[in-house]
């Protein structure tokens, strides 16, 4: 293990595990692939769907080829429920595809953290809704989500 610290640590409270969906939240819609990555152990456990990923290195090459299939990739995640070191998540991204065909996609997420606040863990169920262009709900500039957008709950979603 590494001596990184990736505040907050556990144990969460609701604070700080709605601070820590949050920083993974605007991560992710960064879309930088090795940024992603240096939120999670160099040994970190990841199923997503029905693929396996296994440490930083994978993480990086399957974020890569994510991010390359799922253009304009914008996504909100929400607290769910949180004990000690784990945090549970759901979340919904809307995407499109190189032919122009618009996704939402709606997954949860159960997480575990190491005692430096490092994700060692992570287990995604996802799931694609096609959706037309004119149905798009997240509509702010790529990048992260500004802090006057709704959440999933305002959204209706």
């Amino acid at each position: 293990m590494t001596s990184e610290i990736r505040q907050p640590v556990p144990p969460f409270t609701r604070e700080s595990a709605i601070q820590k969906v949050r920083l993974a939240e605007d991560g992710w819609n960064s879309r930088d692939p090795q940024r992603v990555s240096l939120a999670y152990t160099v040994d970190s456990k990841w199923r997503n769907r029905a693929e396996f990923v296994n440490g930083r290195e994978q993480i990086v090459s399957f974020l890569t080829r994510k991010w390359v299939r799922e253009l304009d990739y914008r996504l909100i995640k929400e607290l769910w429920a949180f004990d000690g070191a784990r945090i549970a998540v759901r979340f919904a991204y809307e995407w499109h595809d190189d032919s122009g065909q618009w996704f939402r996609s709606y997954g949860n997420e159960n997480w575990e953290f190491d005692d430096k606040g490092l994700m060692l863990h992570r287990h995604a169920s996802i799931n694609d809704l096609p959706i037309a262009e004119s149905d798009r709900k997240y509509h702010w500039p790529l990048g992260r989500r500004p802090d006057d957008h709704p959440g999933l709950s305002q959204l209706g979603l």
